[in-house]
């Protein structure tokens, strides 16, 4: 039988040795939406829990509009123009407008990706700019949560009047579902702010993760910075495993955001009946250009509610990472954690002990992952790299598999037939990044 997961901007095929068995693990089919624009408008125009966009504004107004960057798969050039023609109906000038792209400690997005993200009209017309986590001057303090969890976010999005947006709601690893107000909070914050709710005190919480919303530190600490910020209004999307638009609400950010998660829950969340020797997990454009992203999809696995692969399975992800580990300031801190370390035990136990830079609890995490189970990443352009950053690299899904048959032989013993040797369990995720499965047993 052969099987397909993403790869690039296309797909890969593969069969599995003779006698592995296997279950494939995809998010509930829905029917894509298939007047997208019209949808979006109906949503823009019968908000949740808030009046429209055009009332909301007046003539004077600042407003800002904080949308994701390349590494999101949001589909902005559909979002944003009506988000732009509602601020013009309410006389908002289009000099008092800005575009921010929310990069996080991502690198700066570059015109080409702003095209790719907004459309050339926008891009030539209004003002776009990216995040400054690291330029104090570009920021706002927004003091601190009860916790002490230091907030802030970029000037352009405090000083605005109408604060808006945009964003896909999806799986994620430490705020439990993305979108909503995490396109501003951590898109848009400092990276003091990105630091703490990506560190190790945070990340070791039992509340921070995937797809946990409900106690989770990290949703809570994002939802306090994003009120305090003033974000008014979200416009959101769900979106299938082939990145069609299934779902879309807009309104008031914590009302909306609460039902983009509810259904969000049924499109993602997906049985399985145990745990597996093998998990091949898909990733796809554009988080398989970099390894920082692409290693999302092993990790993704392992934290979920019960980890996917047992302990001393391996994890198989298919990425060509041509941009290497990343060219930002958090992917490059995640490469050098790990290519610096002597092995993922001094990693786990040095980010503890002293903490660690934002952009670099990827390598903490990869470092829990990869002390239970060995990541192969097949077909990435530069495999010492992939080596030096403590993955194993291979150039086909067939020698990723033929490591996996040297490691672990034909199999453990199998508790149906009682003999050694039958076979090893594998699951398949074409989409690891929007699939969540959870073990029945």
């Amino acid at each position: 039988m052969t099987f397909q997961v993403p790869f690039d901007r296309g797909k890969l095929s593969f069969e599995l040795p003779a006698g592995w068995r296997c279950d494939v693990a995809e998010s509930r089919v829905v029917p894509p939406i298939q007047d997208v624009p019209a949808a979006v408008a109906e949503a823009v125009a019968g908000p949740v829990n808030s009046p429209p966009l055009r009332e909301l504004a007046k003539p004077g107004d600042k407003a800002c509009i904080v949308f994701t960057d390349i590494t999101r798969a949001s589909p902005d050039y559909l979002l944003v123009p009506p988000l732009l023609a509602e601020l013009a109906a309410a006389g908002v000038r289009d000099d008092d407008i800005t575009l921010l792209c929310g990069i996080g400690l991502h690198r700066p997005s570059t015109r080409e990706e702003k095209v790719a993200k907004l459309g050339l009209g926008v891009v030539e017309r209004y003002r776009v700019v990216d995040n400054e986590p690291l330029n104090p001057e570009a920021l706002v303090d927004l003091g601190t949560t009860a916790s002490g969890i230091p907030l802030s976010v970029h000037r352009a999005a405090y000083e605005a009047d109408i604060l808006i947006a945009t964003g896909i709601v999806e799986p994620h690893q430490y705020a439990g579902y993305s979108g909503g107000r995490k396109t501003l909070a951590v898109g848009a914050a400092g990276e003091a702010m990105i630091a703490y709710t990506h560190g190790p005190a945070m990340i070791d919480q039992p509340g921070t993760r995937l797809a946990r919303v409900a106690g989770n530190p990290v949703h809570e600490a994002i939802t306090e910075a994003a009120r305090r910020a003033g974000l008014r209004f979200i416009l959101n999307v769900v979106q299938d495993d082939e990145k069609r638009v299934v779902f879309v609400r807009a309104g008031e950010p914590e009302a909306t955001f609460q039902e983009l998660v509810a259904f969000a829950k049924t499109l993602y969340e997906v049985p399985v009946p145990r745990q597996y020797d093998v998990a091949v997990a898909g990733v796809g454009f554009p988080k398989d250009a970099n390894l920082y992203q692409a290693s999302r999809a092993a990790s993704y696995l392992f934290f979920a509610p019960t980890p996917v692969v047992k302990p001393g399975g391996y994890f198989i992800v298919p990425a060509p990472c041509g941009e290497g580990a990343g060219e930002g300031v958090g992917e490059q801190r995640f490469l050098k954690a790990m290519q610096e370390a002597p092995d993922v035990q001094f990693i786990l136990d040095d980010a503890r002990r002293n903490g660690y830079p934002p952009g670099q609890q990827r390598a903490f995490v990869m470092a829990k992952v990869l002390e239970k189970n060995p990541v192969i990443v097949v077909g990435a352009q530069d495999a010492d790299l992939v080596r030096s950053a403590k993955f194993l690299p291979a150039p086909t899904m067939q020698a990723a598999f033929d490591m996996v048959l040297q490691a672990m032989g034909d199999g453990p013993l199998d508790p149906r037939s009682g003999l050694k040797g039958q076979g090893l369990d594998v699951l398949v995720v074409p989409h690891a990044l929007l699939t969540l499965p959870i073990v029945q047993q």
